[in-house]
């Protein structure tokens, strides 16, 4: 029911909610045009007019700051507003916009193309701006006119980036005010996903654009290196690091690059001049291996072992956003279906883990290097290690301590492009297949000669202790090892990764004391008639573990881990 004119309202009803928004739509389209049409035809008509001049600045230059804008504009000026016009002057017999934005939303897609270029395209006009004064003064000419509202150049050019998403809150507010049984439901809700589809494609064409940027600073700091230089390549994180030194057991500051298919490990250069940082090894994800290493004097530390270099790195106490897991995560994304290239996994605790490769991949990758402190004496031959005489080498295919007398041999190594490294005798038989006369097969060893490595592995007991000289005041640490196979004598070797030990204690008729608890240090004692063995342990878990196998092992009924129920799983003790 309407009133009379008489009474000053109105006999038109008012709009609806949904004809208010796609009026919206329709004012906003005509701006939006307008603004197209300053930045097609002004900006980059009168640009390229004086590009081709050959005065001012290069047509290439004008073509890459406007990027594919004509074509837009002309998409809009033709096509879309001239369809939303004449729909909404039909809007009385057909109220409905919903098919008209479906014809719409496939053309959005250009919108990337514009999206992805946008960064370079400002920053050209920065360059140009300060580069020719023709440039700049043609700009501020343009800029001051009515039609530029007092605005920039880049202020305009930001419209297209910003029309997708208005397209996308006004078509929202427009489904939301349908009524349920509108004509146009079902179409309105097709064109707002398509829409939907349109905009991401133009955030993902952002985010390309910004990986891209990324990665071309990424590549700037390394030096532009042709062989890193790669746009498919993907940054997963970065940062420095601890290096653990194999050689003299202290840590240094790194640098690592860590890409989806590879690791770069970096040094910073002394003079950055073109280059932050210097590329010392490229390590490739692709059959990279990750431990964590059970280490006391360095915790957070895990070995990154890769085909072409094993690196021993510690994430703490120094801050790094690296840790093993990031490590674990980009070889699982690199091959998700191949076991090969899982991480390798450490044993329970107190398990030795085994630095000698399997013998296929012997050569074929980086080997982790036994560190120096770990070793006394000549990983081969036995000898011990001294300062002038016999000094430490590694042989770099099994990563074993070596004098040089056993390491003087060179082989072809995969990993390092097949070139002649220094290998130990073992090795050298193995990678070329040469026999040697100094061939030590079928050579006996004795008693004292069973591996540290080799039996701690497969140990009812290993740890490293203190044995006391008589008077209980000074002595030596050692590594103590009761075999599973030999579990009535201990052996007790210099370090964890000796060959030979330097003496053994039968255990059986011994008695295991505790002294006198006047000392606060974890004492604890063999004793048998005249012979007192006085051992100092870590700490008290360690001793009372101790204590306990050693007792077995007097009584003659040593078992092995998980031969009775109520054995703990733990009846080792962590290497170092």
């Amino acid at each position: 029911m309407f009133r009379s004119a008489d009474n000053n309202v109105s006999l038109v009803p008012r709009d609806t909610e949904e004809k208010k928004i796609a009026l919206e739509l329709l004012e906003t389209e005509q701006a939006y045009v307008n603004r197209l049409h300053l930045l097609d035809q002004v900006f980059f008509s009168e640009l390229m007019k004086e590009a081709r001049s050959g005065k001012m600045i290069p047509e290439e230059v004008v073509k890459m700051i406007f990027s594919n804008i004509s074509s837009i504009y002309q998409f809009h000026a033709l096509f879309f507003l001239p369809e939303l016009q004449k729909r909404m002057e039909d809007w009385s017999s057909n109220p409905r916009i919903g098919d008209v934005i479906q014809k719409l939303a496939p053309f959005l897609k250009m919108y990337g193309e514009y999206v992805k270029n946008f960064d370079k395209a400002v920053e050209l006009i920065t360059t140009w701006w300060e580069k020719s004064p023709p440039f700049q003064e043609l700009i501020v000419d343009i800029q001051v006119t009515e039609v530029c509202a007092n605005l920039t150049l880049q202020h305009h050019m930001l419209e297209p980036v910003q029309r997708i998403p208005r397209y996308e809150l006004l078509l929202k507010d427009y489904v939301r005010k349908l009524p349920p049984e509108s004509p146009d439901r079902h179409d309105a809700e097709k064109a707002l996903e398509m829409i939907f589809s349109a905009a991401k494609h133009s955030n993902a064409a952002i985010a390309e654009m910004e990986r891209l940027q990324n990665l071309w600073e990424v590549y700037q700091r390394l030096g532009l290196e042709d062989d890193i230089v790669d746009p498919s390549n993907e940054l997963i994180k970065e940062g420095p690091i601890l290096k653990i030194s194999f050689r003299n057991n202290t840590t240094s500051e790194k640098y690592l690059f860590l890409f989806n298919n590879m690791l770069l490990y970096c040094v910073p250069k002394v003079i950055q001049v073109g280059a932050e940082f210097q590329v010392r090894w490229r390590i490739d994800v692709d059959g990279m291996k990750v431990r964590v290493l059970k280490d006391v004097e360095f915790p957070d530390s895990f070995l990154v072992s890769g085909k072409q270099r094993s690196l021993e790195l510690q994430a703490s106490p120094h801050p790094s956003p690296f840790v093993s897991q990031a490590f674990q995560d980009a070889i699982a994304k690199k091959e998700k279906q191949s076991e090969s290239f899982k991480s390798a996994v450490h044993g329970p605790d107190g398990e030795v883990q085994e630095f000698a490769f399997k013998s296929e991949e012997l050569g074929r990758r980086a080997p982790q290097w036994v560190r120096d402190k770990l070793v006394t004496m000549c990983m081969r031959c036995k000898e011990p290690f001294n300062a002038i005489t016999r000094r430490r080498h590694h042989c770099r295919a099994c990563g074993y301590v070596v004098c040089a007398r056993c390491s003087d041999y060179r082989a072809p190594l995969q990993y390092d492009r097949n070139r002649p490294n220094r290998v130990c005798l073992e090795c050298y038989v193995f990678l070329t297949g040469h026999l040697l006369p100094e061939e030590r097969e079928g050579k006996h060893k004795g008693i004292l000669e069973k591996e540290s490595a080799e039996i701690s592995g497969q140990s009812l007991m290993c740890s490293f202790l203190q044995l006391l000289d008589k008077n209980g005041k000074g002595g030596t640490r050692g590594w103590f090892v009761i075999p599973q196979d030999d579990p009535l004598v201990l052996y007790v070797y210099a370090a964890p990764q000796d060959v030979k030990a330097h003496t053994s204690i039968p255990l059986l008729g011994y008695q295991v004391k505790e002294p006198p608890q006047s000392d606060p240090r974890h004492l604890f004692q063999l004793v048998q008639s005249k012979q007192t063995y006085t051992f100092v342990a870590e700490t008290e878990e360690l001793k009372q573990r101790w204590m306990k196998i050693m007792e077995q092992s007097a009584m003659g009924n040593a078992r092995l881990p998980g031969e009775e129920e109520e054995e703990d799983d733990d009846s080792f003790d962590d290497l170092e």
